[in-house]
């Protein structure tokens, strides 16, 4: 085997992508980027009663959006497809066939009723586990207990049957995991896994190995959740006689719940309202819909570098990393063994950043279609304008037009503590005396209008703080917000002056 890395992302076409997914995915994308190396995106098609169809194109969606391109897979080409198991069948059957002929496979007649009259009677006998192993098969309807007559007539008759694993007692099965070190299990702790399922098609754990095998992937980074089949996994290359080639594993932790208290599953990441996917998606198995990350106003880089740091620690004090910057940074054993909590707090806080370090213009250019369909006519520049005066303050674009709506319509009420304060005659003969000296400048800027204000403080000397409140008010019925200023220059003179006008004849204390 090449000494290439190759590395594959293989998610189930059942539905939105778990966050710990996406994770995987990007973890594997860093890894294979900063080792020269190949991202291949496989489909594991192999549950059809759960397939959800649009799922691929949701998940290439989800790609495209990240900044995550493959190198190989459905849609990408390559050389070892198909990339998706569905249209693999062949090849899964031909290799479980040679596990059966060389006696490391067996067919499995067993009825549901028979399976569950099997787990009863070890239940009932207090075995440590109930499962179908290396000695409750001894009592089942398999090719390892039936004759060779019998077993050739039931294949004949078209009778259900399985393919299972054939797990030989007292072995010690081991790994070398690059995040948890050393794993060691015996295989008298391993049941006889179904291989191939009724249907024909493969079980993850055939499906899974073969086309690693086959696709040449040098190392496997997968979810803490598939280390208790690792240990099966690793026999499987073994009986195959593919061990010397086998790929080095790496599981990754378990995402947790915000209050750290277990495993954060799909459903949790749904009820706090953040699923991953970039569409909105209706479950048609549910009719549920649910927003993603980039319609809720999520930045891609800011999601990428939210989840690269749960649970990768780049070993420095710094937080903001490009994707450039993650993938040169990234390696595999600065990967915690322990889980990281889903802090939505963190997310947050993540995406504020990069706003902030987006130009006002780039900003304005989404800002003004928002404006568009509200039926607001805005200049670019003026957009631009707002967009900079807004974004230290907000964590997602929308909040330029839902904390910003001042900029576009008077205030059609005003904040009452601020009026029950400051709202005085000494604040509305200033207001007065500033309404009047602006109607005299041609062009407002905000250093014109600081300056203007400044005069007509002089002249009551007066402080800033005598009427600043009440000028914002004025200007735009809240208490707070941006550069008060930069504020009157974006709505220019005539449109300060009325707002003043207007509030000096409504407000009434």
């Amino acid at each position: 085997m090449e000494n290439k890395v190759r590395v594959r992302f293989a998610p189930s076409p059942t539905g939105a992508l778990h966050i710990g997914g996406v994770r995987t995915a990007l973890y594997n994308y860093f890894f294979a980027r900063k080792n020269n190396g190949k991202f291949i995106l496989r489909i594991e098609d192999t549950d059809q009663a759960r397939f959800v169809s649009g799922a691929e194109a949701y998940i290439n969606e989800t790609f495209a959006w990240l900044g995550i391109q493959p190198d190989e897979g459905i849609g990408y080409g390559g050389e070892f497809g198909p990339y998706k198991q569905s249209e693999r069948k062949d090849l899964y059957k031909k290799y479980a066939d040679i596990l059966i002929a060389e006696g490391k496979a067996y067919y499995a007649f067993d009825t549901p009723e028979e399976l569950n009259a099997m787990r009863q009677r070890l239940k009932e006998a207090k075995a440590d586990n109930q499962v179908y192993d290396s000695l409750s098969r001894e009592t089942m309807r398999n090719s390892l207990t039936l004759s060779k007559e019998e077993v050739d007539e039931l294949i004949k008759s078209e009778a259900a049957y399985v393919v299972r694993l054939k797990v030989e007692r007292d072995e010690v099965v081991s790994l070398d995991d690059m995040v948890r070190g050393e794993v060691k299990v015996s295989s008298n702790n391993i049941d006889d896994k179904v291989l191939m399922k009724s249907d024909g098609m493969p079980t993850y754990h055939l499906a899974n190995v073969v086309d690693d095998h086959l696709m040449r992937v040098s190392h496997v980074i997968r979810g803490e959740e598939w280390l208790p089949s690792a240990p099966l996994h690793v026999l499987l290359y073994k009986y195959l006689g593919w061990s010397d080639t086998m790929p080095q594993f790496a599981h990754l932790p378990l995402l947790l719940k915000p209050d750290g208290n277990g495993k954060l599953s799909k459903r949790d990441a749904d009820k706090h309202g953040y699923p991953v996917f970039p569409l909105e998606w209706e479950d048609p198995k549910t009719s549920e819909k649910s927003m993603g990350f980039r319609e809720q106003g999520y930045l891609p880089q800011a999601i990428t570098n939210f989840l690269a740091m749960l649970g990768w620690n780049p070993g420095t004090e710094q937080e903001l990393f490009t994707m450039e910057e993650l993938i040169d940074n990234f390696s595999i054993e600065r990967i915690n063994k322990s889980g990281s909590k889903f802090d939505i707090d963190k997310a947050n806080w993540f995406n504020q950043q990069y706003l902030k370090n987006i130009d006002n213009e780039v900003l304005a250019d989404d800002f003004l279609k928002l404006l568009k369909s509200k039926g607001v006519e805005f200049s670019a520049s003026k957009a631009a304008a707002v967009c900079g005066l807004l974004k230290e303050r907000v964590i997602f674009p929308q909040e330029f037009w839902t904390s910003g709506r001042y900029f576009f319509y008077p205030p059609g009420e005003y904040d009452q503590k601020v009026i029950r304060k400051k709202w005085n005659d000494e604040a509305k003969e200033i207001l007065v005396d500033y309404k009047n000296a602006l109607k005299k400048i041609d062009t407002l800027t905000k250093e014109s209008a600081l300056e203007t204000l400044n005069e007509v403080l002089a002249q009551h000397e007066a402080g800033m703080g005598r009427v600043m409140p009440a000028l914002r008010v004025s200007i735009t019925g809240v208490a707070g917000g941006p550069d008060l200023m930069g504020i009157l220059e974006v709505l220019g003179r005539d449109e300060v002056v009325e707002r003043i006008e207007t509030a000096l004849n409504k407000i009434v204390k």
